[in-house]
């Protein structure tokens, strides 16, 4: 009876503030803060220590138990409304475009360099390969990817797939939805797969290389590979750099996990995996701009001209978003 009555009267002293605060925190969840005055933002933090003193003494005279839930309820509101961040989903939207993804990206600039490199690698040895002896091209293009296109095709056939000629241009809509399909496959895989020691991301992307080399050698080898890489790089710059630097994302963490510095390796990947975590993001982004651009492209655009201007553009404009300036490294995440 003594306790209860001690419990009443607690409530009673203080209950009060503890109203005040609780309908203050209810009114800037529901609008916004800016509907708060001045005195009433002042208020707040006033009103959580009050109310943070009361829980204390709650919990040290083990008052009621529902009152004691009560008031750590209404602390951790206070807490995250005090010094959690209240930023909009606007306001993080715009600062991953203007800040945390392009800062990610330029903060593994010398990963992403290597994957370029290993890439490009792929696509000279392939390109070589089937060249001096096209048995190797089912080596690195499945029958259902290539839809046609290998070495026994003509150049006819393959001029027309290019320059989208009815039945032709539906076979290379095959082509283009396996190579972007593969293309997504390869970019979410080598980010995944790069804890590995960086070796499964080094193979991936040195695969997707052989990919191209071997495809733009059966074109080139008919006299059509400034025709066939005009219409790869209308949307292949954009796709071609997601996968790029997801591979160098993976390559970051594999690094990281093989030499840890002063961290542990658990600790290690996990910093380069948060990293990681905003690039792959930003390349799930690039992968559906690429798909944008293979779309409306190859429906719409058969000039050569064209194709490589849009190509260039989009690779100037890539180059000036993720390395322009001096971005103060990596915002945390």
């Amino acid at each position: 009876m003594d306790m209860t009555l001690r419990s009443l009267r607690f409530r009673r002293e203080r209950e009060a503030s503890w109203h005040e605060l609780e309908g203050l925190l209810d009114r800037a969840e529901r609008s916004a803060v800016s509907r708060l005055s001045d005195d009433e933002l002042l208020a707040i933090p006033a009103l959580y220590r009050a109310a943070l003193s009361s829980l204390s003494v709650a919990r040290s005279t083990s008052l009621d138990q529902a009152l004691v839930e009560y008031l750590e309820a209404l602390s951790a509101r206070a807490y995250f409304f005090v010094y959690g961040s209240r930023t909009s989903f606007k306001e993080r939207m715009q600062r991953f475009f203007a800040h945390d993804w392009p800062a990610a990206v330029k903060n593994i600039w010398r990963e992403t360099l290597v994957a370029a490199l290993i890439t490009f690698a792929g696509a000279i040895a392939a390109y070589m390969l089937v060249m001096a002896d096209p048995d190797w091209y089912d080596a690195f293009v499945s029958g259902e990817m290539a839809g046609g296109r290998d070495p026994s095709a003509s150049a006819e056939y393959l001029k027309s797939t290019i320059y989208g000629d009815s039945d032709a241009s539906e076979a290379l809509g095959v082509f283009a939805t396996s190579l972007f399909t593969n293309n997504a496959q390869v970019a979410l895989f080598a980010f995944a797969l790069g804890f590995a020691f960086c070796l499964p991301t080094s193979l991936l992307l040195a695969y997707n290389g052989c990919v191209l080399g071997a495809m733009f050698a059966v074109f080139a080898s008919k006299n059509l590979g400034f025709e066939f890489a005009g219409w790869i790089l209308i949307h292949g710059v954009t796709e071609l750099l997601a996968i790029i630097i997801a591979g160098g994302a993976g390559l970051r963490i594999g690094w990281s996990i093989a030499f840890p510095g002063d961290l542990s390796r658990l600790a290690a990947a996990e910093r380069s995996g948060r990293e990681g975590a905003v690039i792959i993001l930003g390349v799930v982004i690039m992968l559906f701009i690429a798909g944008l651009l293979e779309g409306f492209g190859r429906q719409l655009i058969n000039s050569d001209t064209v194709r490589y201007t849009i190509a260039t553009a989009t690779a100037f404009i890539w180059a000036v978003y993720f390395y322009r300036g001096d971005r103060r490294g990596l915002a945390r995440v």
